[in-house]
């Protein structure tokens, strides 16, 4: 019988741990989120952040900024907040507009402070095998949930679709770090299907490609990272859940998988960079 990763009460069991964890502190920790421009689905991202980060006992703090700012303005603020020991976690919001280099500001946030991990310093320690002051968000979520679940990592063979340095490349380190045997797919991938077939534990975060039961092995576990609407408006992810669901062992489902996780991540986070900094 399959299994389905709850996430969502995953999230509300790690955050009541958060809660209960900063009931014993003077202080409060401080999450900064930078938020350019006006995009409806950052703004909802961010609110839900900061709702989610006030229940906890976080001050939570939204800095906005119009579409057209200028690089430099936003630099400064970032260095600003650096070195402002009031701030514990800065989080800038993507995407951001096309004339602000994403690297540049992501570089600028202080490694103690990137409550993202994305810095070149975290990523860098995360690729050396080391520990950085923090995981990603998304791709700690997902070995949390792995792990949630008992799902052996060591000697499994996991297959990622899709690249990116949110998810991707980061999980990929950390599923290596814990011994598993490792395959990146993309879109330049050939045999898609030959490959995914193969995979003991397959994540998909390509957002909006259908991974469908003819693309598994039996009894894999299957964790979707993707989400979109579809033609009917509906939330979905990248794999065909219901036809997906009978040939898994495990499978997330979207919504209330890996999103809910996420979050839990960055709480998650927040309150670490805050206790490494006491």
């Amino acid at each position: 019988m399959t299994v389905i990763l709850d996430g969502k009460s995953l999230r509300n069991k790690i955050l009541e741990e958060l809660k209960t964890k900063l009931e014993k502190y003077n202080k409060k920790p401080t999450l900064v989120v930078i938020l350019v421009g006006d995009n409806p689905a950052s703004k909802i991202y961010v609110n839900n952040k900061k709702k989610t980060a006030e229940n906890l006992g976080i001050n939570s703090i939204i800095i906005e900024y119009p579409e057209n700012v200028e690089e430099n303005v936003l630099l400064k603020k970032i260095e600003d907040l650096n070195n402002d020991d009031n701030v514990t976690a800065i989080l800038v919001q993507l995407p951001l507009p096309k004339h602000i280099d994403k690297s540049k500001v992501i570089n600028t946030i202080s490694p103690q402070k990137d409550v993202d991990g994305f810095t070149p310093y975290n990523f860098g320690r995360l690729f050396e095998g080391e520990e950085p002051y923090v995981y990603p968000c998304t791709p700690k979520g997902i070995i949390r949930l792995l792990d949630e679940y008992n799902i052996k990592i060591a000697g499994q063979h996991a297959v990622i679709v899709g690249r990116s340095n949110i998810v991707g490349k980061p999980l990929s380190q950390m599923l290596l770090n814990r011994n598993a045997t490792v395959t990146i797919c993309h879109s330049h991938t050939k045999n898609l299907a030959e490959i995914t077939k193969t995979a003991d534990i397959l994540i998909s975060a390509v957002g909006g490609k259908i991974i469908g039961k003819n693309m598994l092995k039996q009894n894999s576990v299957v964790i979707d990272v993707g989400i979109f609407k579809d033609e009917n408006g509906k939330t979905r992810g990248d794999i065909d859940f219901e036809n997906v669901a009978p040939v898994a062992s495990y499978i997330s489902p979207v919504p209330g998988g890996v999103g809910p996780m996420t979050i839990a991540m960055l709480m998650s986070n927040t309150v670490e960079l805050f206790e490494k900094n006491l």
